[in-house]
């Protein structure tokens, strides 16, 4: 017998070989019919995977995130096995699961391409095969069967992937009716679970991400056990296409994109501007109650600077090459992270214990190389700024201070109405190769994360594999107002980059020690937040926040002096307004600027200009009132300052 240990603590004893369907079936029929793979010893697997010595054990839905990647990994697999049977002759890349679904690098012969067009198609033979409920089933095969099978298959770029990447005695695949794919898992028992499938774009993807490579195309999808289900999700995306942070940023002028200055580099208008400053003065506020001093530092940097950090070599094929100056072996970056710049400024002057915490922050813009075909908005950009701090502390002091940054990241997201979860985010446990630093430093971070969100009773998820290169992390997620999720503040505990830069305090014991440095950004990035502000919004920003409170809308050309007058007035009493003096009938105007989200149209013809009031119409529509500018005035600083007044 085995001991099975389950997540609330409680233990049961199994036969050996028990498998984790059988352990859902011990529990209720009901949960058996509705897990889709398991957790064992914080490995997901499959629910027919024999267990064979006591184990800790997670049962997961389609609801779970590692329930989801089951499932839309397992349907990766049916759109390869249905393009299989549609296009012979037809070349597989990678086809893992993402976020929301699955995709598959596919290259057709003969120049041929897949088109939107030939989704219905698709989608139907994927359903067909699903009908057949094949049994998924697992393998493991040596380096020398796998390239002989895949080369038969004539499957170049699959040999490709064995030979340059696979080692002997690692490789497994997963076969379902006529289709074989290399793969590590998980996957569903069978193919049955799949009932609705639907292929939602198609894009260009070079092999490897390497654009000197072939270019194929990457076909997009997202499955559901239930058809109800998927009828949502389509709703959902009509809404989120409603809501989308271009089209929305378009409207309301917050920012652009020029191919001249270059692919994902955003341009913030006058409007974006504001409001982007905005957001920073808030933060500003918040952090400088903490204790916070603000720097700048260049953007750009030597690449010893980045080859020390070791960013060179985690991340340096995803930043922009290196620049070369005039002078000999002389070598500059664009910043792709900040931590390093900030790791000299503490090492600038002898610091002593009494001197830490040192809390460092800067809104530092860094660059990215991020692919072409992988820019989206202001979601993923080549330039961006991240809301960055660096807090160098003593040992004991790290359990505070990240409470503290806890506080800060709270009083931020609350302020936008958001609802959040954290996400624990740990060192794969079967690869420390990723990583840098010792087990110890390592252990010591990990406990003080998991200790500060119990002392706060802040309820987290524990994801192995997801830590930085350096160190474990919080990463906060929140909902937005169609239930997308989205990861945004970040907390990082790092014992190893004051190593590498051999910072030092001199201690009470007037010995040098290594100070602990935390990384911290409530934000994330600001381009980052904005999009995902204004989708949740709408772009119908907080009073407090919103570039324009009120558009100040004259009845004719006569009546433009009165207008700018009241703007004027305005904007002396704290209220920013714009006047729309075009020569165009009211209606139009309201129109225009209900697009552009203001939250108050104050429109002025000849008996306001006589009686020096406004007549105010709400965004929306609602009820309209007439009021004296200063009433106004008072109305709208009220309004701002009961809903900034706890921050």
């Amino acid at each position: 017998m085995i001991n099975i240990t389950f997540p609330d603590g409680s233990v049961r004893s199994y036969e050996q070989g028990v498998t984790g369907f059988q352990i859902a079936e011990s529990i209720s029929p009901a949960l058996a019919r509705s897990v889709v793979s398991c957790g064992v010893n914080g490995e997901t697997v499959e629910l027919n995977r024999p267990i064979n010595e006591d184990a800790t054990i997670a049962l997961y839905k389609f609801d779970d995130e590692q329930g989801k990647h089951t499932f839309w990994h397992t349907s990766a697999h049916l759109l390869a096995e249905a393009l299989q049977e549609l296009y012979p002759g037809i070349q597989f890349g990678f086809g893992p699961a993402v976020e929301n679904g699955f995709f598959y690098d596919v290259l057709l012969k003969d120049g041929e391409s897949i088109k939107e067009s030939d989704f219905p198609k698709i989608e139907a033979k994927m359903k067909e095969l699903a009908g057949k409920k094949e049994p998924v089933v697992r393998r493991e095969v040596s380096k020398a069967d796998a390239l002989k099978q895949f080369a038969e298959w004539g499957q170049t770029y699959k040999c490709e992937h064995i030979e340059q990447d696979l080692e002997d005695g690692s490789i497994t695949t997963y076969t379902q009716g006529n289709f074989t794919d290399l793969c590590r898992g998980p996957h569903l028992v069978d193919t049955g679970e799949i009932k609705a499938v639907k292929l939602t774009s198609v894009a260009g993807a070079f092999w490897r991400g390497d654009a000197n490579r072939e270019q194929m195309q990457r076909l997009y999808g997202i499955s559901f056990p239930k058809k109800k289900m998927l009828d949502e999700y389509l709703e959902m995306l009509e809404e989120a296409k409603k809501r989308d942070h271009r089209k929305i940023g378009k409207e309301m002028e917050l920012f652009m994109f020029s191919d001249k200055v270059g692919k994902g580099l955003p341009i913030w208008l006058p409007k974006g501007t504001e409001l982007r400053l905005r957001l920073q003065d808030h933060l500003r506020k918040v952090q400088k109650r903490f204790g916070y001093q603000e720097v700048i530092t260049p953007h750009i940097g030597s690449k010893n600077l980045y080859v020390t950090s070791g960013h060179y070599a985690h991340y340096g094929k995803d930043s922009f090459q290196p620049i070369h100056t005039p002078e000999e072996d002389e070598e500059y970056m664009l910043k792709p992270m900040n931590c390093p710049h900030h790791c000299e400024i503490f090492a600038w002057k002898p610091r002593s214990y009494r001197d830490l915490p040192l809390r460092i922050a800067e809104f530092g813009t860094v660059y990215r190389y991020e692919q072409s075909g992988e820019l989206h908005g202001l979601t993923r950009v080549r330039s961006f700024t991240q809301d960055d701090a660096h807090l160098f502390c003593r040992p004991d002091q790290v359990k505070q201070e990240f409470l503290n940054v806890m506080d800060i990241i709270g009083i931020v997201l609350t302020a936008f109405g958001f609802n959040f979860e954290a996400q624990i985010s740990l060192r794969d446990p079967n690869d420390h190769d990723k990583y840098v630093g010792t087990d110890e430093d390592w252990a010591l971070a990990e406990k003080a994360i998991v200790e500060a969100c119990q002392e706060k009773g802040l309820p987290a998820k524990v994801e192995y594999g997801e830590a930085a290169f350096y160190g474990p992390k919080l990463d906060f997620m929140i909902k937005d107002a169609i239930g997308r999720r989205w990861q945004l503040g970040t907390i990082q505990v790092d014992y190893n980059l004051p190593k590498r830069f051999n910072l030092e305090y001199t201690d009470e014991d007037n010995q040098k020690k290594t100070p602990v440095m935390i990384h911290r950004a409530p934000f994330g990035s600001m381009e980052r937040f904005c999009a995902v502000l204004i989708e949740h919004t709408s772009g119908h920003f907080p009073l407090w926040l919103t570039p324009d409170q009120v558009a100040i809308l004259p009845l004719s050309e006569k009546y433009n002096g009165y207008a700018q007058e009241v703007a004027k007035k305005f904007d002396m009493g704290g209220v920013r307004a714009t006047v729309d003096m075009r020569n165009e009938k009211l209606g139009r105007k309201i129109r225009d600027n209900e697009l552009k989200r203001i939250p108050y149209m104050v429109i002025v013809g000849e008996k306001e200009a006589a009686e020096g009031t406004v007549a105010v119409r709400p965004q929306g529509g609602g009820e309209q009132s007439v009021k004296t500018i200063q009433e106004f005035i008072d109305e709208v600083n009220a309004r701002v300052a009961e809903m900034t007044k706890d921050f």
